[in-house]
């Protein structure tokens, strides 16, 4: 059997435990230390809100038929055979049960434990647990864990106590490979049983309206129910005061934002803004003016702004943040743009420069400040910066550095902030002496902002009209592990769009075939799910040019090895219509705009998350030639990597597919600094489908801190919130 802590006592006495108390005490010094290191918990309140993710009956079995390989795995099963044999290769015994559900098998391998023979007797049933291997083509634990239910109730208990506990539902518990679920079932119970007092963060009033259990009442039929209607009530009470215990301390944050002082940025009769407006060559959209409007309010307020620009790809976010900047600069002023990547930055630059004009340009003088400048240009913008006389700063994480100083830093504009951390742009926002506005593009909501969304944390504006004149993008799935025949096709149809006068994109995931390109978006999890090697910049460049269709063409690679002075030269080469043909990583993600390129080739496209998908998609397309995207991929059919392509490829909303990434992704650390993914700091809540049990705790949070918005009269609150947020993520609440 696995590795397990059994230093823990036998028994409690009540009220030994507080939720604060720690787990060294409760359980002893190598069990709390194994749960540290599988799960980070510390405290008795810690372990207790590791709830169960679902119950099964003891006279339950399980679909052994769909068991993933290669994932640990807690069932219920019955015993349908044992038998031992002698190794033939060295001295020793294997000991092999199967284990059935009535219509699969799974075998169990034990090496040189033939006591086992005894314990695993045909017709008992109980809990195994393990990691799914494969053994010449049949389904296999090797050395799992396992806990056998008892052959039978004593009779002496009675036949109604015998119904109950044959019908009480066993928690199966998230587990480690070194803590099975009941080791961690019993570790919990330990802890109800010596827990005293546990005071309800939720005031009785709202208990009562709304019918929920008492904290400790749903405790302990959340872990321990004796039916299925225990279970439910618990997590109904639970899942609520998750709910308000967070929004009780996003309300408190948010007020906390708003007390503090910024200086109201409001534009001059006959100033910037009003020459700049004056002088655009085109119309702005509804959505544009309206946001535009709203962003103009926050920034007329002594408060920071802090709103979130959600705009459909190419639907003139940037245009929208120059009018926010200019207003910024007409009270005198600056602005900082952060931009994710060098290409970018760049990029931004330029169009900057180009929407304002030659005499505009000459008063903002915008200035590049990336980390690859030479020495003497970085001193330059610097000295600019610092100096005020720049008035509007564009550039990547270089602007974060310790020597990068803002004589008056009014407006902070993060395109794209997915790519960047909460301290990140906690870093930029602190170089300002009174707090600025900030101000967040983004195209598609990663999991988390959507996440704060919902939980009503960010001011929120929406550009989904699309400037006049776009031709719009048809996205296609090639699914090579259905269709390898179609690959051909691939290449022939970028040929016939270059053949119409047009530009392409090719997108890999690594340069060259062992090297992935490091951008700061994490591999999806599935990816692994794709056959053969990683497409990669250097493979399909050879691939390209050893193609009869592209040998007058002009193809070019693009990645992130290149100096940024090649890579500029590349973009504006490429820009400027003297090449055909990019093959590149995701440094053309964002922001990249080449209104003659119409069609992009994503090669392994389900190694890239959902919205770096839909940002690549969203490079081709913005002008009045038609966009193709083609999600190349060789994903198994039914395969999860392959459903997520072909979400993508399903819808062109940015608000849709964050609800795909939400549900395959998880909303990352609300509270904390995690963007997306690893273990989501939610226990019970589900953003995607707890929206109304969200609206409602925070309706009900917000009328108590109306009240008291110290909590002075609502001790259980504040200590709930003290124990929910850790110093870190308390840090981290101030700088989301």
């Amino acid at each position: 059997m696995t590795a397990r802590p059994d230093d823990a006592p036998e028994e409690a006495i009540p009220g030994s435990y507080t939720l604060d108390s720690k787990l060294s005490g409760a359980l002893g010094g190598r069990t709390a230390q194994a749960l540290e290191r599988a799960f980070g918990y510390l405290t008795v309140g810690d372990l207790l809100a590791h709830y169960p993710r679902r119950y099964a009956l003891r006279g339950e079995l399980t679909a052994l038929a769909s068991l993933p390989l290669d994932e640990n795995v807690t069932l219920v099963a019955e015993v349908i055979e044992v038998r031992v044999r002698e190794m033939r290769q060295r001295r020793g015994s294997i000991v092999e049960a199967k284990i059935s559900d009535g219509t699969g098998v799974l075998t169990l391998t034990f090496f040189n434990q033939r006591w086992r023979e005894n314990d695993l007797r045909p017709g008992r049933r109980g809990i195994f647990a393990g990691k799914v291997g494969d053994y010449r083509g049949n389904r296999q634990l090797a050395h799992p864990d396992y806990e056998l239910f008892d052959d039978a109730v004593p009779t002496e208990i009675g036949d109604a106590a015998a119904k109950r506990w044959a019908e009480a539902p066993i928690a199966i518990y998230p587990a480690t490979s070194t803590l099975a679920s009941w080791q961690l079932a019993k570790s919990i119970g330990l802890l109800l049983d010596g827990l005293g007092r546990v005071d309800d963060p939720l005031p009785g009033s709202v208990r009562e309206n709304r019918g929920l259990l008492g904290h400790r009442q749903a405790l302990e039929r959340v872990h321990r129910p004796e039916r299925e209607s225990d279970w439910k009530a618990a997590r109904r009470t639970l899942r609520f005061t998750e709910a308000f215990v967070l929004q009780s301390e996003l309300l408190r944050r948010r007020a906390a934002l708003r007390a503090r002082h910024a200086l109201a940025r409001r534009p001059v009769a006959g100033g910037l803004l009003e020459r700049f407006d004056a002088a655009l060559p085109f119309t702005l959209t509804g959505d544009q003016e309206q946001v535009g409007a709203e962003i103009a309010h926050d920034l007329g307020e002594p408060v920071p702004m802090n709103r979130l620009v959600q705009g459909e790809v190419g639907s003139g976010k940037t245009v929208v943040a120059l009018r926010a900047m200019l207003a910024v600069a007409d009270s005198g002023g600056q602005s900082a743009l952060l931009a994710p990547t060098e290409v970018l930055a760049a990029q931004h630059l330029r169009s900057i420069v180009k929407m304002l004009g030659p005499e505009l340009s000459a008063e903002l003088i915008p200035t590049l400040l990336t980390g690859q400048l030479p020495t003497a240009e970085r001193k330059k913008a610097l000295l600019r910066a610092a100096a005020g006389q720049s008035r509007l700063v564009v550039g990547t994480h270089a602007l974060l550095g310790d020597t990068v100083t803002f004589a008056e830093l009014g407006l902070v504009v993060v395109d794209e902030q997915h790519r960047f951390g909460v301290e990140q742009r906690e870093a930029l926002r602190l170089k300002g002496a009174e707090p600025p506005h900030v101000l967040v593009l983004t195209a598609t909501p990663i999991p988390r902002t959507v996440a704060m969304t919902v939980f009503g944390d960010l001011d929120v504006s929406t550009i989904a009209e699309l400037p006049a004149g776009r031709a719009g993008i048809e996205s296609q799935v090639v699914p090579l592990a259905i269709r390898p025949a179609w690959r051909p096709r691939v290449w022939e149809r970028l040929a016939e769009e270059v053949a119409l006068g047009r530009q392409g994109f090719v997108v890999c995931p690594a340069i060259e075939s062992k090297v992935v390109e490091d951008d700061g978006e994490d591999v999806p999890g599935d990816a692994a799910e794709s056959a053969g090697p990683v497409a990669s910049v250097a493979s399909v460049l050879a691939e390209l040019e050893a193609h009869p269709r592209f040998a007058e063409l002009r193809i070019a690679p693009l990645h992130g090895r290149m100096s940024a002075d090649e890579k500029d030269r590349t973009m504006r080469a490429f820009a400027a219509g003297e090449l055909d043909v990019l093959v590149s990583t995701t440094v053309i993600e964002v922001g990249v705009d080449v209104p003659n390129a119409s069609v992009m080739v994503v090669a392994d496209a389900d190694r890239f998350g959902v919205s770096q998908l839909h940002q690549l998609r969203g490079r081709v397309g913005r002008g009045s030639v038609p966009g193709l995207c083609l999600l190349v991929t060789g994903a198994p059919p039914n395969s999860l990597a392959l459903q997520r392509v072909e979400a993508v490829a399903a819808t062109l909303d940015g608000f849709e597919l964050a609800r795909v990434d939400l549900e395959l992704r998880q909303e990352g650390d609300v509270l904390g600094a995690n963007q997306s993914g690893g273990r989501s700091s939610l226990k019970l809540l589900r953003v995607v489908r707890d929206g109304e049990v969200i609206a409602e705790a925070r309706a009900e949070a917000a009328a108590i801190l109306d009240d008291d918005p110290t909590l002075a009269g609502h001790p259980a609150l504040a200590a709930a919130l003290r124990r929910r947020l850790d110093e870190e993520s308390s840090g981290y609440l101030s700088k989301g």
